[in-house]
């Protein structure tokens, strides 16, 4: 078998047939080895290269094909932040569980692959940002500004907070990145725009104004009637949607409230002067400097000839501010550093504490009082200092913050007690994960419980949205299992079991009869109200006046002149619909009627219909609209143009890395 097999692989046309099956499997090898075969992206946006666009997609993308990817880390911080801003505008109100859906997660994938189309655009329109322009859109940041001025050292600062620290050097190219992305929806926005022909038109309907009659129908009165069988049941048939016992859930649950254990009946006099030792740092105020500085600015990325130029500035500055010239005038005409320049060089009081460069803060501090040192290089550039004032660190003694320890330490053994405790309960909970009653009985706090209860009417603890998501959690609904401790508060937190659940159902019309009169008797008085509603707007269209019959039938009456579209007057649907009605014909008016709710009607006359005119408007208004008719236009031509280069792209979504 094998001799047969090994001649049937000989030959020019075994050979060329291998060949060809070796060429996709050493592209697949190029790939895994330039990629190092990891899953790193959630998204992939590729195009075929600009001097092929007619490439086949089946072609080794690696090798021809340009490409954007969205990463698993950008996703899952765009993501995050789109959470923590939920979270803001949400507050106890978030719910965490239906935050991470699918649909907010593509919604936020779907954001950051028109980026990444933008970004691919870019490089193939051949769009590249200067240095000059990056740091002209990091000088304008006012997060860098000091007194409306750029500071190097704010600058610096600021990008050493950040969690990671952020390179000056990173930043620039991130920067500098986003500016490429955005060049080409600024500019398409740029160009963008309304003629005055379509701005007329467009505020000729926006603009138009009303003039009306409205009359406020009475109540209709209770209805009394008495409600037939036939009436109840094809009612109760007809709507048994409306005529649901919620689904409800009753609970049992251990609380632990760290504000309810017994406090510490002794204080231990040397634990509290251990405590002030070992954390005397935070009594005491570190030492300060004041400091004034003359900076020559050299970028690090300068050439030598530029670095020794700005250095040698430096210097000669030095010699003159020691051979007692005025330093803040030497600063005021030589500085570079527009954030302290006009003040004469001087700078707030700073601590060693790495709030300016190394460099710097180096040189500040081994100084005396009235030195003046330089030159002194650092990322910005070459610097003269002089130091002005040296404010000493002062501390508090053991016996003025001993009462600021005693509580602190009882606080922190009402802590520790506290996580003892959960901790306990859940070790409890473990054992038995379907009781909780010998968990509670074990630790010694009582079984407490709740409900039944709907999810729209919670009470005692479900009243807490993180409690009321788990009581209805499907996990604990079905599994009938005890919950992980629930934070209500710091230090507050409980476990619940659900004892009791009830699902939603139809409630038997027996039960219901009494909803069911209730919805029969309110449909009778809407019918009647709007029965009296459409009798009234007949009697409009024949000719009457809205007047006439507001004062025949004892209405409450009002002409309203000049409304304005979308005003919620009387209400925001009364003024849609006067808006909705046709326009008068000359001479007549046309009637309308509305429903205020709670039964009750208004019926009005559109009396006079005014166009919306340009002329009128003033020119400041006039201009603020162009520009944001603009604007929007801009903003939809934009999302037309990222749509169509989708279609022209390969977009590749890996929804399993979501």
């Amino acid at each position: 078998m094998l001799q047969k097999l090994r001649d049937k692989t000989s030959g020019w046309i075994a050979s060329l047939i291998l060949g060809l099956l070796i060429i996709p499997f050493a592209f697949v090898g190029v790939n895994e080895y330039m990629t190092g075969g990891a899953a790193s992206d959630v998204a992939v946006v590729e195009a075929p290269p600009t001097w092929w666009e007619s490439a086949p997609q089946w072609w080794p993308v690696s090798m021809l094909w340009q490409r954007e990817e969205v990463t698993v880390d950008e996703f899952r911080a765009a993501f995050e932040q789109l959470r923590q801003q939920q979270r803001q505008a949400q507050g106890e109100a978030f719910d965490s569980r239906e935050f991470e859906s699918a649909d907010n997660k593509r919604k936020v994938l779907e954001q950051l692959i028109d980026q990444k189309v933008l970004a691919l655009a870019s490089t193939r329109a051949g769009i590249r940002i200067g240095d000059a322009a990056v740091q002209k859109a990091i000088s304008s940041e006012p997060a860098f500004q000091v007194a409306g001025k750029f500071s190097p050292e704010q600058y610096q600062m600021l990008l050493a907070s950040q969690v990671p620290p952020v390179s000056p050097l990173k930043f620039q190219e991130e920067q500098r990145d986003r500016l490429r992305m955005m060049l080409i929806p600024q500019a398409i926005n740029d160009s963008d725009f309304f003629t005055a022909g379509e701005q007329a038109r467009m505020w000729k309907l926006l603009g138009e104004t009303r003039d009306i009659s409205i009359a406020l129908l009475p109540p209709v009165p209770e209805d009394t009637a008495p409600v037939s069988d036939a009436d109840i049941k094809s009612w109760y048939d007809g709507h048994k949607d409306d005529f649901k016992q919620p689904e409800s859930v009753a609970l049992e649950y251990v609380e632990i409230n760290a504000n309810t254990l017994p406090a510490a009946t002794t204080v231990d006099e040397a634990a509290l002067r251990k405590r002030y030792e070992d954390e005397k740092s935070r009594f005491i105020a570190p030492e300060q400097r004041v400091v004034a500085h003359i900076l020559i600015a050299a970028d690090a990325s300068a050439d030598a000839a530029t670095q020794k130029a700005a250095e040698q500035k430096a210097a000669a500055l030095t010699q003159q501010a020691k051979g007692g010239a005025d330093f803040a005038a030497l600063a005021r005409a030589n500085s570079e550093d527009p954030g302290s320049k006009d003040s004469g060089g001087e700078l707030p009081a700073f601590a060693k504490d790495g709030s300016m460069v190394k460099p710097f803060e180096d040189a500040a501090f081994a100084m005396q009082a009235g030195e003046i040192r330089g030159p002194v290089k650092s990322d910005f550039g070459y610097h003269v200092l002089q130091l002005r004032e040296i404010k000493p660190g002062a501390g508090r003694t053991f016996e003025e913050v001993r009462d600021e320890l005693m509580a602190e330490q009882a606080g922190s053994e009402r802590e520790r007690a506290y996580n003892e405790l959960a901790g306990r309960v859940v070790n409890e909970t473990l054992k038995n994960p379907t009781a909780l009653a010998p968990a509670a009985q074990a630790v010694g706090l009582p079984l407490q419980k709740l409900g039944p209860f709907p999810r729209n009417a919670p009470v005692g603890i479900a009243a807490s949205p993180a409690v009321l998501r788990a009581a209805f959690s499907e996990t604990l609904v079905q599994d009938g299992t005890v919950s992980d401790p629930i934070e209500i508060a710091p230090n507050h937190s409980v476990v619940i079991r659900v004892s009791q659940h009830t699902p939603e159902q139809a409630q038997p019309l027996a039960q219901a009869r009494d909803a069911v009169i209730a919805a029969v008797r309110a449909d009778r008085r809407s019918k009647a109200a709007e029965a009296a509603a459409n009798a009234l707007v007949a009697r409009l269209d024949k000719g009457e006046s809205l007047a006439t019959v507001a004062a025949a039938e004892s209405l409450q009456f009002n002409e309203i002149p000049g409304m304005r579209r979308g005003i919620p007057m009387p209400t925001a649907e009364a003024n849609e619909a006067i808006f909705a009605a046709r326009r008068p014909a000359e001479g007549k008016a046309t009637a309308g009627k509305v429903a205020l709710g709670d039964g009750n009607y208004a019926v009005f006359t559109v009396n006079k219909v005014t166009d919306g005119d340009m002329a009128a408007m003033p020119e400041q208004e006039r201009t603020m609209m162009q520009q944001q008719l603009s604007q929007m236009s801009g903003g939809i031509a934009t999302q037309a143009y990222v749509d169509a280069m989708r279609k022209r792209f390969k977009v590749k979504v890996f929804e399993d890395r979501l």
